[in-house]
């Protein structure tokens, strides 16, 4: 396995299977272009196996944390370590970014997610509510 930082659109376009849906190049393009903001991928034998975006979050009175948004591995190669991998490479690169922290945001009953991160030394820091605000664009 290979862990790389994703550095185009056609490098994010052709790991779409990754993703919830397709992967548009004007989006992937505006995601490579904001600062703070970071894919990393995994190849196994040189196909995408497995995907971690990151975002860095800055204020004021924190300084900068990562928020690992999401975390995807093809389902031919589950069970196999790289969303571990992919987790702790994600932690190295906001480590070396002067982070302060890393955190995700898991569903509770999304047992697979939750050992995944575990097993990469995240600590379970109590209930999350997340509430949302559609903002549909015509």
């Amino acid at each position: 396995m290979d862990i790389r930082r994703a550095a185009t659109a056609a490098e994010l376009t052709a790991a779409e299977s990754l993703f919830d849906g397709p992967a548009r190049a004007d989006w992937a393009e505006r995601f490579l272009a904001a600062p703070g903001h970071l894919m990393l991928i995994a190849y196994v034998d040189g196909v995408p196996a497995g995907m971690v975006s990151g975002v860095e979050m800055s204020h004021p009175d924190k300084g900068t944390e990562m928020c690992l948004y999401e975390l995807s591995v093809d389902e031919g190669y589950r069970r196999r370590g790289i969303g571990r991998a992919l987790s702790l490479a994600l932690a190295d690169e906001a480590r070396a970014r002067g982070c302060y922290g890393m955190w995700a945001g898991v569903d509770a009953d999304n047992e697979a997610a939750l050992a995944t991160y575990s097993s990469a030394g995240a600590r379970d820091e109590g209930v999350f509510a997340m509430r949302g605000w559609p903002l549909d664009q015509e």
